[in-house]
């Protein structure tokens, strides 16, 4: 099990948003472009006017423009906006900064300690299975009670509704 989560976790790891390394990063690789003043301009009729960032898969470059799968568009005023992979052309002059989304070995080692101390701890508390049955039953008296069972004449009312149906007095 431990080998599972450690396998799961190494997959999907933490990653972050660098500078590209390269003038243009290879066709494929996840990227963010920073959109500038321009670029909002010329891209708000096909992608709205409020564009920070937008984040996809680099498909290619052609001439000077960006061909991106996109995933989604971080806003100006925050939010995100899911694309499902559109391809869009977005000239080179539009980008204020290319951004490459890579592997962060210390923030998944980090995540991984603290998942770790978190089930130390739960492991710790002795939760067991949920569905277990308690540890202690009644004691058993040996009398069982006779007759018919007692059935209130009256339930009262609760007492918020009291107010609204009074007791009747006889």
């Amino acid at each position: 099990m431990t080998l599972l989560a450690g396998t799961g976790l190494l997959s999907v790891g933490c990653y972050s948003l660098q500078p590209a390394t390269a003038a243009t990063p290879a066709p494929g690789t996840d990227v963010a472009l920073a959109i500038n003043d321009a670029g909002r301009v010329a891209l708000g009729g096909a992608m709205g006017p409020m564009i920070n960032r937008v984040n996809g898969r680099l498909m290619s470059l052609d001439g000077d423009e960006y061909v991106v799968s996109v995933k989604g568009v971080d806003l100006l005023q925050g939010g995100f906006q899911a694309w499902s992979g559109e391809t869009v052309r977005i000239k080179t002059s539009h980008v204020s900064a290319l951004l490459q989304r890579k592997f962060s070995p210390g923030r998944t080692i980090a995540l991984g300690a603290a998942l770790a101390g978190a089930a130390v701890v739960l492991s710790g508390m002795h939760l067991g299975p949920l569905n277990a049955p308690p540890d202690t039953f009644p004691p058993d008296t040996g009398v069982a009670r006779r007759g018919r069972p007692r059935i209130p004449t009256r339930t009262p009312f609760p007492p918020f509704l009291r107010s609204i149906n009074p007791p009747r007095s006889h």
